[in-house]
């Protein structure tokens, strides 16, 4: 679960776009770290974010090994493209489906390091992440300002509803607000976080997750680098292009992938995580805040790739889209790692 600082929230942001496979063969990105000479980019095989006063520790609770069956709840408004953009990213995770469809550096290569981590049983966190179910709330069931609590109940009212059934095995459920929601803490503190449901409201333990659309809200905190605070203003990095003309929801695309991996790795609070406080775990997606390349660190972003047009990006995923997603911790390498590493070859 993320319960992030002002300035963690700063450093969540993301990329997206579609362009046709002819394009994709013909695209020669350039690498781009802004405001970073490439003379400071490490050549360390253990790349960025590394310390050994990190102590990500296992708690002997489960991880999500059985293919993981993602349902989606659309709360609000939305719009068809919208969705389609957020929808393939979920699906370019999985490398059964996307090996072969999807250039290195890739969305499924990126989740190999979730996959690494393991439970009790030696099971590790499945490398299959399927959409098994969408349902609409396109009515506010629980108004236009959420909290941690009626959050459950629009799970509650979903899977009672829903054409998607409870599936307290191999599911989690992903709450996606649109951008007229308002959340308990979201901006000030947090842009997603997940926990699990309680069975008193729900009526069964189900891990789950929300990430809101900040795109009117704060965009400059949850969207950034595709906008940037005020106080930035000529003194710091400029505002990234997003590739799909979308501020909003390009930038959920990295705090859907960050709060992912930490669903999985530590579903129900009692797996992976640093720190002593299971109410505030430090998660392997938090350990690698802000970082999406090479070079990353101190609020930069890293080495990333910026297409003939200018749109940012570091992996690749279905259909031709691109997208930014921050790295995460690997429990090998014991530092932040991504297939898009300049210490890495395809």
């Amino acid at each position: 679960m993320s319960k992030l600082s002002l300035f963690l929230c700063l450093i969540f942001f993301h990329s997206v776009s579609s362009i046709s496979a002819l394009e994709l063969q013909n695209l020669k990105p350039e690498f781009h770290n802004p405001r970073i000479p490439k003379s400071t980019l490490s050549s360390s095989k253990k790349f960025e974010g590394s310390s050994d006063l990190v102590n990500l520790r296992y708690h002997m609770g489960p991880v999500l090994s059985s293919p993981i069956n993602t349902y989606i709840i659309w709360y609000g408004k939305w719009l068809p493209s919208q969705k389609l953009i957020i929808k393939d990213f979920l699906l370019s995770i999985s490398s059964s489906t996307n090996h072969r469809t999807s250039p290195f550096p890739s969305i499924s290569q990126w989740w190999k390091t979730a996959s690494l981590y393991s439970d009790q049983t030696n099971s590790n966190v499945s490398s299959t992440v399927l959409i098994a179910g969408e349902y609409v709330d396109s009515k506010y069931s629980q108004g236009k300002h959420l909290t941690r609590l009626t959050i459950q109940h629009v799970i509650g009212n979903a899977v009672k509803t829903a054409p998607f059934p409870v599936d307290h095995k191999n599911g989690i459920y992903l709450i996606l607000t649109s951008d007229d929601v308002t959340m308990q803490d979201f901006c000030r503190a947090v842009c997603g976080f997940h926990y699990f449901t309680f069975p008193s409201i729900v009526g069964y333990t189900l891990p789950y997750a929300w990430v809101g659309n900040s795109g009117k809200q704060c965009a400059e905190v949850c969207a950034y680098p595709f906008a940037v605070p005020g106080y930035m203003a000529g003194g710091g990095p400029s505002a990234l292009k997003p590739p799909n003309g979308d501020v909003g929801i390009d930038g959920m695309i990295s705090v859907i992938g960050h709060e992912l991996a930490e669903l999985s790795s530590n579903p129900l609070i009692n797996a992976w995580y640093a720190g002593e406080d299971p109410t505030a775990p430090t998660e392997i997606g938090d350990l690698c805040e802000g970082l999406y390349g090479t070079g990353g660190g101190g609020g930069y972003i890293g080495q990333v790739m910026k297409d003939r047009v200018g749109r940012s990006f570091n992996l690749y995923g279905r259909r031709g889209r691109k997208f930014l997603v921050q790295w995460i911790w690997s429990p090998v390498l014991q530092a932040c790692a991504g297939p898009n590493a300049l210490d890495l070859k395809p």
